[in-house]
């Protein structure tokens, strides 16, 4: 199978393989990265007070959400890598605004410590270097 062609793996499913009923609780665990144990016992919990909700909730999950595709295996640094990487534009972009943020705030010191008197006096004395080439300013 061609890398164009392979199922998302940062994508929710129904995983059959560890179902106890459909699957919606493996798909759920392994999509957010939790103990399917512990997500069944909090569904489990959550279905002792509001009973017709999680029963519906379950039903339409089952119903809305894919079987996890039949996908080569990976070796696990690989899978757990690609279920950290988010995909949401949010997150990236706001990724790329706080990198640029941080480079106009270096940007800022060094114009700050260009224009301000210390840097002139320094250069008149001759104890500032400016670049690789070891050359007096």
């Amino acid at each position: 199978m061609s890398d164009l062609h392979r199922p998302n793996t940062h994508r929710l499913y129904r995983d059959r393989e560890n179902a106890m009923i459909a699957g919606v609780c493996a798909g759920l665990a392994y999509y957010f990265g939790l103990n399917r144990k512990g997500l069944r016992l909090i569904t489990f919990l959550f279905a002792l007070p509001f009973l017709p909700f999680v029963v519906v909730s379950y039903i339409i999950l089952t119903i809305v959400l894919p079987v996890k595709p039949e996908a080569p295996k990976q070796d696990e640094v690989k899978e757990e890598f690609w279920r950290n990487v988010s995909n949401a534009p949010s997150d990236v972009f706001g990724n790329v605004r706080h990198r640029f943020r941080e480079l106009d705030m270096r940007l800022q010191r060094m114009e700050a410590f260009i224009t301000s008197k210390e840097f002139e006096i320094d250069r008149e004395l001759g104890r500032t270097k400016l670049g690789n080439s070891g050359k007096q300013a």
